[in-house]
């Protein structure tokens, strides 16, 4: 089975910094798979996803060696709407990707910068918002829905742009009970449609939709043993 998202010995420092958070990381991420990293406060679990999603380097910068490979393609080749039809990520915060003052403009806005029909950007609305749950919620303004009505809007718009990949950057630290279980509910249904989800955790109950769990620490990917390494000072 081929990867639909692939690192090969990755490696990243920021500028101005003398230590690389990733060393050398190697990840590869099949349809069908959830994947989650976890790893203390710091270790460069976030600036992982960065690179993976292509905002390393075409937003932030740094040293960064090695390659990602999306669906066969390097991604710091491809640009970032190229790079937003096949992989999407969903924050830990929902308000840091909710702006519109309707969930119908939230979903359309990616659409809509890709300039596809209109017919497509209403279909596209309809399946996502059927997908999460959130139908009713069309016209309803993001920003009066709970925390986790509003992270599920957020992955809608995700899949308004229909990608391959999906990266779930601590998406569920922020939900209470019944909001972290209809995420995983919808992990699960993206993996039974042959998704590939990288989800970054710390909540040991949330790794149950894994398929495999890793640990970042050192700037180093490993097979997760079950406890996390202690925290050093410095």
């Amino acid at each position: 089975m081929s990867a639909l998202i692939t690192a090969k010995d990755l490696s990243f420092r920021y500028d101005k910094s003398e230590r690389r958070l990733l060393d050398r990381v190697n990840l590869a991420v099949n349809a069908g798979e959830a994947v989650a990293v976890v790893g203390l406060s710091g270790v460069g679990k976030s600036t992982l996803c960065y690179c993976l999603s292509g905002i390393i380097p075409h937003v932030y910068q740094g040293e960064l060696e090695g390659e990602v490979l999306l669906d066969g393609m390097p991604v710091k080749a491809m640009s970032l709407p190229q790079i937003a039809t096949k992989l999407g990520i969903v924050f830990q915060n929902p308000d840091h990707q909710l702006f519109s003052f309707t969930v119908e403009d939230e979903l359309a806005f990616g659409p809509e910068n890709l300039c596809l029909p209109r017919e497509e950007i209403d279909a596209r609305i309809t399946s996502a918002l059927e997908k999460v749950g959130l139908a009713h919620l069309r016209l309803a303004n993001p920003q009066q829905l709970s925390g986790g009505q509003r992270q599920l809007v957020a992955l809608a718009a995700v899949l308004c742009l229909q990608p391959s990949v999906l990266i779930f950057d601590e998406a569920m630290s922020q939900l209470d009970s019944d909001g972290k279980k209809r995420i995983k509910e919808m992990i699960l249904r993206l993996k039974a449609e042959g998704k590939a989800i990288v989800m970054i955790e710390h909540e040991p109950e949330n790794l149950e939709v894994a398929d495999r769990v890793l640990l970042l620490a050192e700037g180093k990917l490993v097979p997760f043993a079950g406890v996390l390494p202690e925290a050093t000072e410095g």
